[in-house]
């Protein structure tokens, strides 16, 4: 019987111990590569930064 393997399976798949890190899937790689879901994501940001110092003063 043979087994596939899934793309992101590959990383854990490897011998050495120390190499465990996940390997972002599709919908992953394509939000931290969209510019309009980037934007967004700072305007958010920067709006939590705003209430935060405006509560300090």
């Amino acid at each position: 019987m043979e087994k596939k393997v899934v793309h992101e399976e590959l990383n854990f798949q490897r011998d050495d111990k120390m190499n465990l890190t996940m390997i972002p899937g599709k919908f992953a790689r394509s939000m931290r590569t969209c510019l309009i879901w980037q934007f967004i994501r700072f305007v958010i940001i920067n709006i939590k930064m705003i209430v935060v110092v405006g509560k300090s003063h």
